[in-house]
């Protein structure tokens, strides 16, 4: 494999983002293909946030370059990447910056009803930020659906088990 390739898995809060890619990476390892996971949450943690501080814009690209650096150094050349917007176009150039040209994107986009999320965050946030995260969530959710691209694979999370949605991750992305 002359290129890298990143399985980038986006969708809104609550979708199983981060579940999923752990599964994915049980899978890939059990099939013997060399991988990393980052979960770009992650990558641009820092208050004040990079939208509300344009000195820190770079942030997320410059924190990821830094990683994969590291992760290229030992001969990785697949990534799976979650994040919820990952999988809108205007992410893949900073993945082509971070990741060098030619990477290969396979776009995931992990759905949810209203009513899924909704249970999965309130098992989750047991601090003050719930109400937010609903309301961020539905908002990213129609976001992400009239904008995610046409080569964007939609993969429904609600009533399916988290071994089930990661083979169907795995398998569309042709590494195991």
């Amino acid at each position: 494999m002359d290129h890298p390739e990143v399985l980038l898995i986006g969708g809104r809060a609550g979708v199983g983002k981060t579940t999923v890619a752990w599964e994915v990476s049980a899978l890939l390892r059990e099939a013997g293909a060399a991988h990393a996971v980052v979960d770009g949450d992650f990558m641009g943690a820092v208050h004040p946030a990079p939208e509300d501080d344009p000195h820190r814009s770079l942030i997320t690209e410059r924190n990821l370059t830094a990683v994969w650096a590291n992760y290229a150094a030992l001969g990785l050349r697949r990534l799976v990447y979650t994040n919820t917007v990952s999988v809108l176009a205007g992410s893949a150039p900073m993945f082509e910056r971070a990741m060098g040209p030619g990477v290969r994107c396979v776009r995931v986009l992990l759905t949810a009803s209203d009513a899924t999320a909704t249970q999965r965050l309130t098992g989750r946030e047991t601090g003050s930020e719930l109400e937010h995260e609903l309301r961020n969530s539905a908002r990213k959710a129609r976001m992400l659906d009239e904008h995610a691209p046409a080569d964007t694979v939609r993969v429904a999370t609600d009533g399916r088990t988290v071994v089930d949605i990661a083979r169907e991750v795995v398998g569309l992305t042709g590494w195991a």
